[in-house]
């Protein structure tokens, strides 16, 4: 048996302390959805999800009170636009990656970890299978969601197809996501205190997988 900090008053302790500071907050998201843009391990579902508590505790005064009278809380409205914007020109940034240095790109290690191999034979079929609408599944594929935008810019999906399909998928996830999170905030917390045990762990198996799948690549890499 062993004990676990994950109490709910804990995460509103940690969440309200940005509830009242909306620049750190649309900074935050910018930083955070370019590194998951670039395939990096910060779950953009998860910086979501904390962008709409923030802003649920930024419009329930009366439980999370601002440090002083007057003080400016997190707009869901604007929050809403921050992270649609910084996903979608994270994932126009990739594709132009691909775009203009795929022929570099694609001799590099990087290039070879991250998108050769069975992940890359998976974008070619959906390409060949759905066409440009690829270019919007991606986005609601989290493990394939970077090297299938960086593919998109690699074979040649025009700039004007990729921006209309990416940005409409992003524009009916992000925006929803975010104001659903900041309207039912209160229902979250409390099921999120309700099977904190189940969260533990599953928090625990998953940084434990990831910990011996990066043993076993680099036991790979040294024993060809």
């Amino acid at each position: 048996m062993f004990d676990i900090e994950f109490s709910q008053q804990a995460l509103m302790t940690f969440f309200s302390q940005y509830a009242y500071q909306p620049m750190y907050v649309y900074g935050f998201i910018v930083i955070f959805m370019t590194a998951s843009s670039f395939g990096l391990p910060v779950p953009e579902e998860l910086i979501l999800i904390s962008a709409g508590l923030v802003a649920y505790m930024a419009h329930t005064p009366e439980k999370f009170p601002p440090p002083y009278p007057g003080a400016e809380g997190v707009n869901v409205y604007t929050l809403a636009l921050v992270c649609f914007l910084a996903v979608f020109l994270s994932d126009l940034l990739v594709y132009f990656i691909g775009k203009f240095f795929g022929g570099k790109i694609i001799k590099t290690k990087f290039f070879q970890k991250q998108v050769a191999g069975k992940g890359f034979d998976t974008i070619n079929s959906w390409f060949q299978k759905y066409g440009g609408l690829a270019c919007g599944i991606f986005r609601f594929t989290p493990g394939l969601r970077f090297p299938g935008h960086l593919s998109c810019g690699l074979l040649g999906i025009p700039a004007w197809k990729f921006m209309v399909i990416d940005g409409l998928a992003a524009l009916l996830s992000v925006p929803t996501q975010v104001y659903f999170v900041a309207t039912y905030g209160d229902i979250i917390l409390n099921k999120l205190a309700e099977f904190k045990m189940y969260v533990g762990i599953a928090l625990g198996l998953a940084l434990l997988v990831w910990l011996l799948k990066k043993i076993f690549q680099k036991s790979l890499r040294k024993n060809p």
